[in-house]
């Protein structure tokens, strides 16, 4: 990992929209506050995230894909410390990315991949795929062995290790398999473990594996509950992976703290943002997918240097 000052260059491969916070749109503004440079690729372009009840847009192609990337390396422009990706759509697309992440870990065996595998999530506690089922074996079989740090929803991580996780226990083993096939930090973003707080809060649960230096190897493990917020939002999972890529750079050391400020920076967007989205849908008025896009510029300060609203227990 760079230290944090010198310039640190992440290329960010997921969805762009032309309204709201999703994709790219989500993870640049966060990283780029936080002292990143950001070189984006779009793997599609809509009007708008899929919540609305219209969208429109093109998909970039795995060849498109392809060309951009050729251009860069023309330039010799492709030394990146970081490479995060988030939703895809397509199988060759995804196959194409896996070639460049695995190119640039070549030309620089420190870049760290950032995946979030994003695959589906539970709905009133039944789970759905929301991409094409054949991305599923190439993220289970060639992206996450590749990864470093992957934050699946719980529905993911179930799906990814085929185990099903309803204690704390088997969250900690259906980590473990997720560790054993390659990623060194897995963080299970969401899920609906009891918790300890009472059914008002989200439980997220992080694992980090680290070699000492006379080789040993030591495995954190931490636990973090938020307030539930009472709406569907779109975009936080692409703002969860950006801000744990900044935070676990700045906090090289300290996973406890670097997931403390990811979730407590979360906390105060999404608050920020249900506030605004009832003021502007009036009183008793259900808002709309329009009203609830992430307030993130109104949100820099948070981001920045979040006030710690949420703690960790290590488990």
């Amino acid at each position: 990992m760079g230290q944090p000052g010198t310039d640190c260059r992440v290329l960010s491969i997921q969805s762009h929209v032309v309204r709201g916070y999703v994709g790219n749109k989500a993870a640049s503004f966060p990283l780029q506050v936080l002292g990143f440079e950001v070189d984006t690729v779009n793997s599609v372009q809509f009007s708008n995230h899929t919540g609305y009840d219209h969208w429109k847009g093109q998909v970039l192609n795995s060849a498109e894909l392809h060309e951009l990337y050729e251009g860069l390396k023309l330039n010799d422009v492709t030394q990146y410390d970081y490479v995060l990706t988030g939703y895809m759509r397509d199988k060759s697309f995804l196959s194409m990315v896996v070639d460049i992440v695995q190119e640039l870990k070549t030309q620089n065996p420190k870049l760290v991949y950032v995946c979030d595998p994003v695959l589906g999530d539970k709905w009133n506690g039944e789970g759905a795929m929301y991409v094409p089922e054949d991305l599923f074996p190439v993220y289970k079989e060639i992206v996450v062995p590749i990864a470093d740090i992957i934050t699946p929803n719980q529905f993911e991580a179930e799906l990814l290790t085929g185990k099903k996780m309803r204690t704390e226990a088997e969250a900690l083993e259906v980590m473990d398999l997720l560790h054993a096939r390659g990623p060194r930090m897995v963080v299970i973003t969401s899920s609906d473990l009891p918790a300890s707080l009472g059914e008002d809060y989200l439980m997220t649960l992080g694992s980090q594996r680290k070699t000492k230096a006379d080789g040993t190897q030591v495995t954190e493990r931490i636990r973090l509950e938020m307030p539930k917020v009472d709406a569907v939002f779109v975009g936080t999972g692409d703002l969860f992976a950006a801000m744990l890529l900044a935070w676990t750079h700045h906090h090289p050391n300290d996973f406890k703290l670097a997931c403390e400020k990811t979730v407590s920076a979360m906390q105060h967007v999404l608050q920020r943002t249900i506030s605004s989205a009832k003021a502007l849908a009036g009183p008793g008025k259900k808002p709309l997918s329009a009203h609830l896009d992430l307030r993130m510029v109104q949100s820099k300060k948070d981001i920045e240097d979040p006030e710690l609203i949420v703690s960790a227990v290590v488990l």
